[in-house]
């Protein structure tokens, strides 16, 4: 009898895995970085030693992992999906970088930006608009926001870069807090 109470629960969990699944693909599918886009999205954030970069939607970590190995800052991704989140985690192990790069599984969404002196996105345009409050509202002056591909509305950035890969080219957006409204 008393496992009774526990159909709903099960039924609920059951119905919450696939919405958080099709959460995280409205915001952006795994798309994975190339490498050279990954390190010039950091060469254009200006990452110094030290400073903690953030990834939002962090997939398998590796701007992280160039953010610790390259650029000596400290690294931590937000990342919705397991598997992901388990595969970046062994990488970082695997490096020895467990003293600088943390991967959280959980909601982007609910991320505490305040410790963050650079925020990296992939995600879809309207994935940032979502995420936009959470910057002004979270981010301190200087902080700098960049995203792969997608704009910020309502933003203007404070520089625009390229990068040709296998014959795509890649924008780079960058975002100084607090933003410039235009």
């Amino acid at each position: 009898m008393r496992n009774r109470r526990w159909i709903p629960i099960a039924a609920a969990l059951a119905f919450l895995v696939p919405a958080l699944a099709q959460q995280a693909e409205r915001l952006a599918p795994f798309v994975p970085s190339p490498q050279m886009v990954v390190e010039r999205m950091l060469e254009v954030a200006d990452v110094k030693p030290g400073e903690t970069v953030y990834d939002l939607g962090c997939g398998d970590g590796r701007i992280l992992i160039a953010a610790a190995r390259e650029f000596r800052a400290k690294a931590v991704g937000v990342e919705l999906s397991e598997p992901l989140v388990k595969q970046g985690r062994e990488q970082v192990r695997r490096l020895g970088l467990e003293n600088r790069v943390t991967i959280v599984q959980g909601d982007l969404m609910q991320a505490d930006l305040r410790p963050a002196d650079v925020v990296t996105v992939y995600l879809l345009t309207e994935a940032n608009d979502q995420l936009r409050p959470l910057f002004e509202r979270s981010l301190h002056r200087g902080a700098r926001v960049v995203s792969h591909d997608f704009r910020i509305r309502g933003w203007k950035p404070e520089r625009v870069d390229e990068v040709v890969v296998s014959g795509r080219a890649h924008k780079i957006y960058v975002y100084l807090m607090p933003p410039h409204k235009g």
